[in-house]
């Protein structure tokens, strides 16, 4: 039924706890997976003269790069611990739901399981939700766990 799960995981505990169940999911159906981790780019727009530090983005990138191939490796230790078979991926985006709905198409997944972080009330409103944002994008079935 689900033989090519993709596994969006950005190293959060949730996504953590999610693993073992992306992983015992795709050994039941004999599937495989594919991990990925999003990295958003540079967020710091210097302003000016303004006095303010403004971290080296090159430095960010990187470290960020480092944190998001960490996120998909261990994903990928765990699965081949399993013998599931899994691919690791990074992207760079700043819509993330664009880049998992995208990496879903790119390597033919036929499903899409994700944790989801539950946000409620205003900080739902003003962080926004990737989870309600895939849903919304994608055409595949999604399971969300949280």
């Amino acid at each position: 039924m689900f033989n090519n799960i993709l596994f969006p995981t950005d190293g959060s505990d949730l996504s953590a706890k999610a693993t073992a169940t992306v992983i015992d999911l795709a050994r039941k159906h004999g599937g495989r997976i594919v991990a990925i981790s999003v990295l958003q780019p540079y967020p710091f727009v210097p302003m000016g003269d303004t006095g303010i530090a403004v971290p080296d983005m090159g430095t960010y990138e990187a470290r960020m790069l480092d944190i998001t191939k960490d996120n998909v490796n261990k994903v990928a230790a765990a699965a081949q611990a399993a013998g599931v078979p899994c691919e690791a991926v990074t992207s760079m985006s700043a819509s993330p739901y664009e880049a998992i709905v995208e990496a879903a198409e790119t390597h033919g997944c036929d499903a899409i399981v994700m944790a989801s972080h539950g946000r409620k009330g205003l900080n739902k409103l003003f962080l926004g939700s990737e989870t309600q944002k895939v849903l919304a994008h994608t055409t595949l079935p999604v399971l969300v766990l949280r």
